[in-house]
């Protein structure tokens, strides 16, 4: 099996920055599926986002100014508002009449929800959205997350989303003295799954043991659910009916070779958020761990190796790629996604 190699999916809505890291008045140049976006947080409190390119001269407009409302560029003082339209052009003299409409840096659609900023890549015939933006459950549409890491990995965007998806990597990768210190200890897994309107979902299910961790949490035997939503979200909780855990892990491509994971916690717990400063370094080291072994596969993936993916275990991933191209085919011949998942139960040893 090989990944849909250069293959950015269009159409969908990405993750593209915390919330929290944008402050109002300020604007962040970031590249998303190999193109340069400003985002910009208005004087008010709203997001935008434009094509980070003077269409003038072609200067990053982050390299210039922003004054809570329109954006100018640094080289001759272009402003541009928050849909992209040119509002002045400042070397225009009395009699030189010019219509500025004619001259327009592209908007992207984006959304801010629970604390999270998503952005629409459309194809280049420009659809508008017309899906929704996967949430976290249990937690309303205006709730922000407690906690969030960030960490780059060295790789095309088909590699994280694998790897972070596998079930049977956990004992041999995720090995810590808080978390796995022992030996590789294997146990059988059966889980059932079902289809989501673009993804999927390991479907709600009782935890047979209440370890440690799950204590923490109060209550009953915690229920737990994985899903996965196009084009690269997982989103996992986890309840006791007492206290809840949320997980939203989002893998956003930049480049053919770079890919950002964000990984956000919403929680019910307050001891939660007293714990964060012990907390944080643990969520990093852990996503690191993940982040090691996809920079080692890189060697191997330079001699463009046939990749093996084998039942139930790398089912998850033969469903990734069978959803993409299912996805990527649905708007190149312009007709409604047909999900080719269909319920199932799936077992692996870890």
């Amino acid at each position: 099996m090989t990944a849909n190699q250069n293959l950015f999916l269009r159409n969908l809505w990405y993750y593209a920055l915390p919330g929290g890291r944008l402050k109002p008045g300020a604007m962040v140049a970031k590249t998303l599926l190999g193109e340069p976006v400003l985002l910009a947080r208005s004087k008010t409190g709203e997001v935008f986002a434009l094509r980070d390119i003077c269409p003038h001269r072609a200067v990053p407009l982050t390299c210039g100014r922003f004054d809570g409302d329109e954006v100018e560029c640094c080289y001759h003082g272009w402003r541009f508002d928050s849909t992209g339209r040119c509002t002045a052009i400042p070397s225009l003299v009395e009699g030189q009449d010019l219509d500025l409409s004619r001259f327009r840096v592209k908007q992207y659609p984006v959304r801010e929800v629970q604390g999270n900023i998503w952005i629409y890549m459309a194809a280049d015939n420009a659809s508008q959205p017309n899906m929704d933006i996967p949430l976290v459950p249990y937690f309303g549409g205006d709730r922000s997350y407690q906690l969030v890491e960030t960490v780059h990995f060295p790789c095309y965007v088909d590699h994280a989303v694998v790897g972070l998806m596998d079930p049977a990597h956990g004992p041999f990768v995720h090995r810590a003295w808080w978390w796995r210190s022992g030996g590789k200890t294997l146990f059988e897994k059966a889980k059932s799954f079902e289809p989501l309107p673009y993804g999927f979902a390991m479907s709600k299910h009782t935890l047979l043991k209440k370890s440690h961790g799950y204590r923490l949490l109060g209550g009953g035997m915690p229920e737990v659910e994985i899903a996965f939503h196009l084009p690269s979200v997982r989103i996992e909780y986890i309840t006791t009916g007492q206290h809840t855990v949320c997980n939203l892990t989002a893998v956003t491509p930049i480049s053919e070779t770079e890919t950002e994971v964000n990984s956000t916690f919403y929680w019910t717990l307050p001891w939660l958020t007293l714990a964060k400063p012990i907390l944080r370094p643990l969520v990093r080291a852990f996503i690191n761990q993940d982040q090691a072994l996809v920079a080692k596969q890189q060697e191997g993936l330079k001699h463009n190796p046939k990749l093996l993916l084998i039942k139930d275990a790398d089912t998850q991933a033969l469903w990734y790629y069978q959803l993409k191209t299912e996805f990527a085919r649905a708007v190149a011949e312009n007709r409604p996604f047909i999900n080719p998942i269909k319920k199932q139960v799936l077992r692996w040893r870890s």
